[in-house]
């Protein structure tokens, strides 16, 4: 599916440390699924970041399920990202399924998680 490719998967703020969901997209009754990071310093909950994430690809055709969530801390300057924390609502999701995403598109970045809370 040329749309999935086209669904980017990682969007996230360029600086800061913010909350994160991880995503899976599926098509109704089909095989083919992905994850996909999103993160923003506008969500104030991890919900917030999947409801604005639904609807968007509701209507590129896919199912969203969330599979957890955490933080993440973004140092743009020193290439960085650390991922750790996890969602009230969503439970923990998978950090290190998360890093693997974003070293696709951060290829130059040292990209580390933990469990810990901060």
């Amino acid at each position: 599916g040329s749309a999935m490719a086209a669904v980017r998967d990682v969007e996230i703020d360029p600086e800061g440390t913010f909350k994160y969901i991880l995503v899976r997209l599926q098509r109704p009754g089909g095989q083919e699924q992905r994850d996909i990071v999103r993160g923003t310093k506008a969500a104030e909950f991890h919900n917030h970041i999947f409801e604005k994430v639904n609807p968007e690809m509701e209507k590129l055709g896919y199912e969203c399920k969330c599979l957890g969530g955490g933080k993440i801390d973004h140092n743009s300057k020193d290439k960085k990202i650390k991922v750790f924390g996890l969602s009230t609502g969503y439970g923990k999701a998978d950090h290190s399924v998360t890093v693997e995403i974003l070293k696709k598109v951060y290829t130059d970045y040292e990209i580390t998680w933990s469990d810990d809370k901060k």
